[in-house]
């Protein structure tokens, strides 16, 4: 299985005891979703390595995970900063206007107003709002996620569709409608 087959769910953060267990940090939204977690798949040096989940306790502000055959503090610490997939059909279906973060990667941003503008590069996740950061002009340019701004999706064209707030592009340029690092590439 390959990492385009898989989503990030997060990372195993720290060691914690002595008997092999590890904190976890879960890059989802619902992490109580993940209480019975049977396996996972572990990226180490590329490499995707399934392990079988021996206990997991999902908690608020930490979460503890067991691996079986991984029994030392020395054993969990090879796999500290590692990152943790899952493979994609364990995702539910979504309707045909919403997304998951991970999947837009590498789509266009099509404006209704200005039309195709650039290219998805990622997707900040926040407390106070959540941004989906697009190469324009070779500038990124942070986009706030909501229904208001964020319509549609083709997934078969690749391109996310939206209505910008008139002026946040320009935001990003300067007065002559470059992007404001063009000046210092001189």
């Amino acid at each position: 299985m390959t990492k385009e087959d898989c989503y990030l769910v997060g990372k195993l953060t720290k060691t914690h005891g002595l008997k092999g267990e590890m904190a976890i940090w879960l890059d989802v939204d619902y992490p109580e979703e993940y209480e019975d977690l049977e396996s996972i798949l572990v990226e180490m040096k590329g490499e995707l390595i399934p392990y079988f989940v021996e206990e997991i306790q999902i908690r608020a502000n930490k979460s503890i995970i067991k691996f079986e055959d991984i029994d030392t503090i020395e054993a969990a610490q090879k796999l500290i900063n590692c990152d943790l997939y899952l493979p994609n059909d364990n995702l539910e279906e979504l309707d045909d206007d919403q997304f998951y973060y991970h999947e837009i990667i590498g789509f266009s941003i099509v404006d209704e107003t200005q039309g195709k503008l650039g290219t998805i590069t990622a997707v900040y996740t926040a407390e106070a709002q959540d941004l989906i950061a697009m190469n324009y002009q070779n500038k990124e340019v942070l986009i706030p996620v909501s229904d208001e701004i964020v319509k549609t999706i083709d997934r078969e064209k690749k391109e996310l569709y939206t209505d910008l707030p008139a002026g946040l592009i320009e935001v990003y340029l300067d007065e002559d409608g470059t992007p404001d690092d063009a000046d210092e590439e001189e």
